[in-house]
């Protein structure tokens, strides 16, 4: 990470660099638990009304983490199309992404980029409903925070848009900003197409969880478990 900073302040206000949020930048295990758990109280089902963040070892996994709250596999697959409906009414709000919480080094990271004088833009695949519960998110996790200084987030204008399209048209916009240097996704499909996009960018991707997709990572792009600018 030190590299990128180096970088960074190098160009100063030329260099932009990019984040992702989920899974990049947070950790979404306590949103997960928190939905549920709510579940789990609303249907009277005690061993989900006492799901924790550890129980989701993958983030995006629902039925390993219903197996690690206790549920056999028959009960998981009985509850799972209610469950997967409650999920999707609670998950994408502002009300709910609050829970997250900062992967190791991603707040102090965030301001070193910003102390370098470069553009940081969080570009994310959350739609613009869920803007007042990121910013809330960010400040109480000590990120650095849009409008404040050179740091910007752009949002899906709409829940229905897709995600890998609307990375794709963000990728004008970046470059309309100045020189990306650096780009941070976990989601590998995001991490390659940065590095088509800009192939002389940093391209670094978080080795946290993802959505499943059989993607391999390109040779150039460089994995990490969480973020370190002491390396």
């Amino acid at each position: 990470m030190r590299d990128i900073l180096e970088q960074a302040r190098s160009l100063g206000t030329q260099a932009v660099l990019a984040f992702d949020l989920d899974s990049t930048l947070f950790d979404n295990r306590p949103r997960q638990a928190r939905i549920l758990r709510e579940f789990g109280l609303a249907r009277a089902v005690e061993k989900l009304s006492a799901c924790e963040p550890h129980h989701w070892e993958s983030g995006f996994d629902m039925r390993g983490a219903m197996r690690n709250c206790g549920l056999s596999e028959e009960e998981v697959e009985g509850l799972y199309d209610a469950v997967r409906s409650f999920w999707l009414e609670h998950f994408f709000t502002s009300d709910y992404c609050v829970d997250d919480v900062a992967i190791h080094g991603a707040a102090a990271f965030t301001h070193a980029v910003v102390a370098t004088g470069a553009r940081l833009v969080y570009v994310t695949g959350r739609h613009e409903g869920m803007r007042a519960g990121t910013v809330e998110s960010m400040r109480r996790n000590g990120l650095a925070v849009p409008g404040e200084g050179r740091v910007e987030l752009l949002m899906k204008p709409s829940e229905r848009d897709n995600d890998d399209a609307f990375k794709r048209e963000a990728h004008a916009r970046l470059g309309e900003m100045g020189t990306l240097i650096a780009a941070f996704d976990n989601e590998p499909t995001h991490a390659n197409d940065y590095l088509l996009r800009f192939p002389e960018a940093k391209v670094v991707h978080l080795a946290t969880d993802h959505s499943g997709r059989p993607v391999t990572l390109l040779d150039e792009i460089v994995s990490v478990p969480h973020f370190s600018h002491e390396s």
